[in-house]
């Protein structure tokens, strides 16, 4: 089967959760138990950093480019069985599509999105419905959002994503990073484009309440590129550390005291079940992938939250409990899974 998968995400300077899951899934389709059953090329504007598999590239420029799949001028390339795009920026195409639809979220938390990013959220959505024959979500959830407003039919279908991509701690580079920020262990982390929908503020206030409660102030080191909205606004003992590679966030993850991630609304919530992957307790907002192995909280709740930050740093019972469910949760979740699960439909649907 010749697969064209749509890789945009990946050429941008913050690739985010979608090319996290752009990269998951081609490491999952080049496992043993799939590699060799499905032929893959990527489409992309121009070159796809750190892949080498062939790209269908363009000579317009990413912004005139997308603009014509957009507008329906420009065509996918003939050629391949099933054209997939991993978000809501599809391709029109002679060969069947597939569409991974993340969530819905500008629907239901729309005061967390610019308004122009409302409108092509809402635009793209309509697009993807009207071309695709195989619609992906990573969650029953997100299929459950979607039937309310856009999918009613049997195109939608459930496939969790992995969370066994992150590469070798580099322990050296976050030990000079936090050396930078003035940060001794230990410390809480969270990790997360810093926008109104990721409900930081909240955690702010939450971890000034519950800093005296610690037995240290440790501090609360934010990972993640700045996104749209006000700016974090400064309080004691929260660092800010910006983006960082991989490796570092590996690192970071695997000797945090916790990871701490509350968005308003998550589709899936890559970041949460990163952490279990590295052994580290979480709390979280209510989210399909933590599986029921966070410690969960209302996340307008800024004193249940302050309260989970204490109970998952500090009682030894309880983040036992953490740590051992989510080393469960997080060995059922692989990119192999995944992507076994979209092969299966590209077939079915080829």
């Amino acid at each position: 089967m010749r697969v064209l998968i749509v890789a945009e995400q990946l050429r941008r300077a913050v690739p985010g959760g979608i090319g996290t899951y752009v990269r998951g899934l081609l490491q999952g389709l080049a496992a043993p138990g799939l590699a060799g059953s499905v032929e893959v090329t990527l489409l992309a504007s121009g070159p796809v950093p750190g892949s080498d598999l062939p790209v269908r590239t363009s000579v317009l420029p990413a912004p005139v480019l997308t603009r014509l799949w957009d507008r329906g001028v420009l065509r996918a390339p003939d050629g391949y069985d099933v054209v997939h795009a991993p978000s809501l920026l599809t391709v029109p195409s002679t060969a069947p599509v597939s569409v991974t639809v993340h969530d819905v979220a500008w629907r239901d938390v729309p005061e967390a999105f610019p308004a122009r990013g409302r409108r092509w959220h809402e635009a793209a959505l309509t697009r993807a419905m009207q071309r695709a024959s195989t619609v992906i979500v990573p969650s029953h959830e997100t299929a459950a959002a979607l039937a309310a407003v856009a999918c009613r039919d049997g195109r939608v279908h459930v496939v969790e994503e992995g969370c066994d991509h992150l590469p070798p701690p580099d322990r050296q580079g976050a030990a000079e990073l936090l050396g930078r920020l003035g940060v001794r262990p230990p410390y809480l982390l969270t990790v997360s484009t810093i926008e109104p929908r990721k409900n930081l503020a909240r955690l702010v206030a939450a971890y000034r309440a519950a800093r005296a409660a610690l037995p240290e102030p440790w501090p609360l080191v934010v990972v993640g590129p700045s996104g749209w909205g006000p700016a974090l606004a400064p309080a004691a003992g929260v660092v800010l550390a910006g983006f960082v590679d991989e490796a570092v966030k590996a690192a970071l993850l695997a000797d945090a005291r916790l990871l701490v991630y509350v968005p308003l609304v998550e589709g899936f919530g890559l970041p949460a079940v990163e952490a279990m992957a590295m052994g580290t307790p979480v709390v979280a907002s209510p989210m399909p992938s933590t599986g029921g192995a966070a410690l969960t909280i209302d996340p307008t709740d800024v004193e249940a939250m302050a309260d989970a930050l204490v109970r998952a740093a500090t009682d030894d019972v309880v983040r036992a409990r953490l740590l051992s469910a989510g080393g469960r949760r997080a060995a059922a979740l692989t990119w192999e899974a995944a992507a076994r699960g979209h092969v299966d439909l590209w077939r079915a649907g080829a």
